[in-house]
């Protein structure tokens, strides 16, 4: 498989859409992204909407997710520190692409569970 300069193969092992792919569908990935999606917000927001979460694991993912273009934090001058996280353009367009997934997987958890039993 070769990379196309105008459009990215997830299946390419070189390419860094997969890289991406990575970051917007792993474990907390997702869950920022879904998170984020309605509005900006503080790290302490963020961490006590996702349960689970480790502070680590949550300042990984959002590095990983600026770094990749999907969100863009603004630290504020003051004191004590104010840092507050929003999705760009791009980011906004992958989280819907993400909360129709969950969407569907949350509509439909009881019938899949019930297949598993």
């Amino acid at each position: 498989m070769s990379i196309d300069n105008t459009k990215g193969c997830v299946l390419a092992k070189n390419c860094p859409s997969r890289t991406i792919l990575n970051h917007l569908t792993s474990r907390w990935g997702v869950l920022v992204m879904i998170v984020l999606l309605t509005g900006t917000k503080r790290f302490s927001e963020m961490r006590r909407e996702i349960e689970g979460v480790s502070e680590r694991m949550l300042s990984e993912t959002l590095k990983q997710l600026e770094a990749d273009g999907m969100l863009i934090r603004h630290s504020y001058n003051t004191v004590p520190p104010h840092t507050d996280y929003r999705l760009t353009e791009h980011g906004i367009q992958a989280a819907e692409k993400i909360r129709h997934l969950v969407d569907w997987l949350e509509d439909s958890l009881p019938e899949i569970l019930a297949s598993r039993a």
